[in-house]
């Protein structure tokens, strides 16, 4: 995630409480997710549809956080 902007997001990280809150709650929705789809955390479609909801609007929050620090 984000590759291409890794010197930003390593410095939002460390700078950023909100920015490392948002990112956090994103990597545990995505081993969640990763969970779910492998068999080892089985769950409903529509609950796995919901997570994956959850992660697209953090991750699409952290885009917006890194574009208004550019």
């Amino acid at each position: 995630m984000f590759e291409h902007r890794k010197d930003q997001l390593e410095t939002l990280l460390k700078e950023n409480k909100e920015f490392l809150n948002v990112y956090n709650k994103h990597q545990e929705l995505d081993e969640r997710v990763t969970a779910a789809e492998l068999g080892t955390a089985p769950m409903d479609d529509m609950a796995l549809h919901k997570l994956k909801k959850e992660k697209l609007f953090a991750k699409d929050q952290l885009a917006r956080m890194m574009d208004s620090h550019a």
